[in-house]
């Protein structure tokens, strides 16, 4: 009998399904091959990095009573938490003002050089240890901005977030008009790092902070890795630490995305089993509290409509339940977020909480579509480029976002 001819796929090619395992294949490439969400790591940054950094700056004349000698919580009673926790904070190693001066400055110098995007790298991880320092010296001092503000400092470190919109890109980006041009601060910025992540370990005994101390030599020595391997072995041994980082990366945001659904799940189901979010009134209690009113007047015409306070109070808790669930829908998640993000314009305006808002405005972030991203950091580029005109310094160059991720990396960078 012969042979029969296969019957003919009933769909074009043009629109015919890819092969399940071509779009495995596919996908797993991209995933080890790019560091996804540059953008979105990029605003996360810049938005927790604004917020330590404006929290320092105001609470400047109060660093001492916040987190200092003149506390409340006395240096002696932060050493025994910390003994029985095992948290980390560079204030234990000493009581001195002196120590204390310079650890906050290092906490604000950090924070402004990781919101510029300089060495990234490295102030991603003085910036983790500025912000631990300061919240575990004090933990009664705190509210839920800090805890957010704590858990994404940690997960910074783990992102390449500065790809886009940083000096690290600008510099990355200039690196092939000048190759002969050798790093220096880089290499001295990683020794004097390294002094102080020795002197961590030598005062370790007093503070126990085991965890921390191991992730930041795995880091220090990281560093030295790629600098040896991206001048010495730029072939293949580069690629697979560029795979390396970019599987790092993009899980870590994924985690980020993970917590802030969680947060938001967590606090919406708890407050669906308060009685004062199910009759629509809890809203009413803290516009009537001098705590959380900075603006009396509007807060005392607010809290006299009930229809008003019944709808802000549910409306609430429907955007923070229901938020995990619009991540399948693009549309509606964009809805959400806009919606959440004004909620919390709303918090800092009328109960005087501006960098809780500003924390989880930072964490909403990374959910902001990428062509916005891309429209925003364009109109701020033109904005700034008009400034430098104006005053006669003429625009500078800007790097484009291929350009820079094809650049050579620096040891610290």
């Amino acid at each position: 009998m012969p042979a029969t001819a296969p019957a003919p796929h009933p769909l074009p090619a043009s629109v015919r399904p890819e092969p399940l395992d071509r779009r495995l294949s596919r996908a797993v490439q991209r995933v080890t091959s790019t560091a996804l969400g540059p953008h979105q790591a990029a605003i996360v940054r810049i938005g927790f990095a604004l917020t330590w950094l404006l929290f320092l700056l105001r609470e400047l004349p109060h660093r001492h009573e916040l987190y200092g000698p003149d506390g409340p919580w006395t240096w002696d009673m932060g050493r025994r938490l910390i003994a029985d926790n095992g948290s980390f904070t560079a204030l234990m190693w000493s009581d001195s003002h002196l120590w204390f001066e310079i650890v906050y400055a290092l906490a604000v110098l950090s924070s402004a050089l990781l919101l510029v995007g300089w060495r990234t790298r490295a102030m991603s991880v003085v910036f983790m240890a500025g912000v631990l320092s300061l919240q575990n010296r004090s933990i009664f001092m705190g509210d839920g901005g800090d805890n957010v503000v704590h858990i994404m400092a940690i997960y910074l470190v783990l992102t390449r977030c500065g790809q886009v919109w940083s000096l690290d890109a600008r510099r990355a980006a200039r690196a092939p008009q000048d190759p002969e041009r050798r790093d220096v601060v880089g290499p001295l910025l990683w020794t004097v790092l390294g002094g102080f992540l020795l002197a961590a370990t030598y005062f370790s005994g007093r503070t126990g902070e085991a965890w921390l101390l191991s992730l930041l030599w795995v880091l220090w020595l990281s560093q030295a890795l790629w600098w040896m391997v991206c001048r010495y072995a730029p072939g293949e041994p580069r690629t697979l630490l560029d795979v390396l980082a970019n599987l790092v990366h993009n899980a870590t945001l994924v985690v980020i995305m993970a917590e802030v659904c969680l947060i938001y799940a967590t606090a919406g189901w708890y407050k669906i089993q308060g009685s004062r979010w199910q009759d629509g009134t809890a809203l009413y209690y803290p516009l009537k509290l001098d705590y959380f009113t900075p603006w009396p007047a509007l807060s005392d015409v607010l809290a006299s409509s009930g229809v008003m306070v019944m709808l802000l109070t549910y409306g609430t808790v429907l955007v923070q339940v229901a938020f995990p669930f619009t991540l399948f829908n693009r549309k509606v998640k964009n809805v959400l977020l806009v919606a959440m993000m004004l909620e919390h314009a709303g918090i800092a305006v009328l109960l005087g909480l501006p960098f809780f808002s500003l924390a989880m405005i930072a964490a909403d972030a990374v959910f902001l579509p990428t062509a916005f991203l891309v429209w925003l950091g364009a109109r701020a580029m033109r904005g700034r480029d008009r400034a430098l005109a104006r005053v006669g310094r003429g625009t500078v160059p800007r790097p484009r976002p291929a350009e820079a991720e094809g650049a050579p990396r620096t040891l610290v960078g």
